[in-house]
């Protein structure tokens, strides 16, 4: 046992508070070790510790060990010091990497957490975090923003509306390995969860938020969020279920389409984190030993190759300003190192053998081949034929086809590193599975074999069939305009929903208001002059001799209209508070 046990996103939020006092250079470099020493600190803390305590007066566990949240933890920390590398390589300001850093430790919180009102509490604070990252570049960045909160904000509430409810049916917020309990909890936490790994429906938020700011804040934004939101999924189906099952096979096939269409070429990535993560949430969904250590093998695997192709893109835009593919070309000579990592990225992500994704990716399509799930398993290939044409047309047109006008000064040596080392892992994880399967959970039980005939057939078509249908729908994608999502609906529907809404209620508002104001007017006025109120009503009263009677009884009149205007005033101040309450 490590004592004291000391949760791992406390020095990362410690620095996090530090990095804008006391300077870029010195902020930075406390930032890369503070997340660095997070891999072997999580590594060596025995599995089964835990941090038992109290939150908001409930039982908790604020650090709890295990190999799901171990795996996520390694490569969390690992991927958050190359990123904080790279952002100070790429000239991110200390305030940008504070709430960068500020995002990595709230989602170290929420994967170490070992119940639901840990989780989410990070889970809460990860969006915020994530949200001032996203601000903090301003511009367009500014509006997505607000669109990447609400977003969340509803996720989250969905999200908390399971926990208590779960809390409800099960008397404890504390993981049970049963998952989330009874009907309602399950079902509002998939879809409170659905909106963090981006469910064909929801997922707008993604391509729409990721693009817009600092290039460095995107490396940082790819990883966190969605897998964040896979472990939470596992958490609250640990034996799977098969309709997430089919949605994961929905979000492969929709996102490496919507990805192909693109010309952004940070939103053709975003798109892609949608089509991957697929794989993970039918992982989960799927459930068993095999599925899951391959959902967690390709979060582990994702995180490293997506964050490299962000990290490629990023120096292209770094170094030419440009972020459409219409205004790139032949860049691999002028940027040989970050044209070689982006083909490691590129073959990793389409799941070609010899690289890591071809790895956790098989694990996947293997498991719903075994459980003969045909349907799913067709989905799962498409979505890699997919993926290979979406990485041939972004190679093509960024490093081969046509030719940059401009100068281009290659990535510097802080960039180079970044990408190298993280490339080299690529590989290694595709060459030597074997080191791969020693981080998942359940290895020592886990029967799979990377390279067999089958599996390395299976890839070498879907490569051969990408080719192919690049080389045949590269002129017709070519004339494709902006392909409008689902957000191309809802949005003008929340706004205009909104404005109807407000004036609305605005004039709902004025409506009564004005009633109000004449009854009380009314009534003032009635006690103020009660002989104008007889003199109306006494047409319809004691009749017309009686209401022009100019005799001696004109003072008994008036004594009988008092006494008619304050039985009015009476009833009409009881109908008033009858309104009222």
């Amino acid at each position: 046992m490590i004592d004291p046990l000391v949760p791992p996103f406390v020095p990362v939020l410690a620095v996090a508070l530090l990095l804008p006092l006391v300077g870029r250079r010195t902020g930075h470099a406390l930032g890369v070790l503070a997340t660095a020493l997070v891999v072997p600190y999580v590594w060596l803390v025995p599995g089964g510790e835990h941090l038992p305590t109290l939150l908001f007066g409930f039982d908790a566990v604020l650090f709890n060990v295990d190999g799901f949240s171990r795996v996520m933890g390694v490569i969390f920390g690992f991927i958050g010091s190359v990123a904080v590398l790279y952002s100070w390589a790429s000239d991110a300001d200390a305030v940008q990497t504070a709430f960068a850093l500020g995002y990595v430790g709230t989602s170290l919180g929420a994967v170490f957490g070992g119940d639901w009102l840990t989780l989410i509490f990070f889970w809460e604070l990860m969006a915020v975090t994530s949200t001032l990252l996203v601000w903090h570049y301003g511009g367009r960045a500014v509006r997505a923003g607000f669109r990447y909160a609400l977003f969340h904000g509803i996720g989250g509430t969905l999200l908390l509306g399971a926990v208590v409810w779960h809390y409800a049916e099960a008397g404890t917020f504390l993981f049970t390995g049963a998952g989330m309990a009874g009907v309602v909890a399950p079902v509002l936490a998939a879809v409170g969860i659905g909106v963090n790994v981006g469910f064909v429906g929801l997922h707008a938020w993604l391509p729409d938020t990721y693009p817009r700011p600092h290039v460095a804040a995107s490396v940082f934004l790819c990883v966190y969020t969605t897998k964040t939101g896979v472990y939470g999924m596992f958490r609250a189906f640990p034996d799977g279920e098969l309709a997430i099952a089919y949605m994961g096979g929905l979000m492969a096939v929709f996102g490496a389409s919507m990805a192909l269409l693109q010309g952004d070429m940070r939103r053709l990535l975003s798109y892609h984190i949608q089509s991957q993560v697929g794989y993970m949430i039918a992982g989960v969904g799927l459930g068993g030993a095999l599925a899951t250590a391959g959902a967690f093998g390709h979060v582990f695997n994702h995180i490293l190759y997506k964050s490299l192709l962000f990290m490629t893109v990023g120096v292209v835009i770094y170094r030419t300003g440009e972020e459409h593919l219409d205004d790139l070309g032949g860049l691999a000579g002028k940027l040989p190192v970050t044209a070689g990592a982006f083909l490691v990225a590129a073959l990793s992500i389409a799941g070609f053998p010899g690289f890591n994704g071809f790895v956790s990716k098989g694990m996947v399509i293997a498991a719903a081949h075994e459980e003969h799930l045909d349907v799913l398993w067709y989905l799962l290939l498409a979505g890699g034929v997919g993926t290979f044409l979406s990485f041939i047309k972004l190679g093509y047109y960024v490093f081969l086809h046509g030719e940059y006008e401009g100068d281009v000064e290659v990535a510097n040596r802080g960039q180079q590193v970044a990408m190298v080392s993280v490339a080299a892992l690529c590989v290694l994880y595709g060459l030597y599975p074997s080191a791969l399967y020693a981080l998942l959970p359940g290895a020592d039980s886990l029967e799979y074999t990377a390279y067999t005939l089958g599996h390395v057939e299976e890839g070498l078509i879907l490569a051969a069939l990408g080719v192919v249908g690049f080389a045949v729908l590269k002129k017709p994608l070519n004339r494709i305009g902006k392909v409008p999502d689902v957000d191309s609906l809802y949005n003008p529907l929340a706004l205009y929903g909104t404005r109807a809404l407000v004036v609305g209620v605005t004039e709902l508002y004025a409506a009564v208001d004005g009633a109000v104001v004449a009854f009380t007017s009314a009534v003032s006025r009635s006690v103020r002059d009660p002989e104008t109120l007889v003199d109306r009503l006494g047409a319809g009263g004691r009749g017309s001799a009686e209401a022009t009677d100019d005799s001696d009884g004109a003072t008994g009149d008036l004594r009988a209209g008092v006494g008619t205007s304050i039985l009015l005033v009476a009833v009409m101040v009881v109908l008033a508070l009858l309104v009222v309450l």
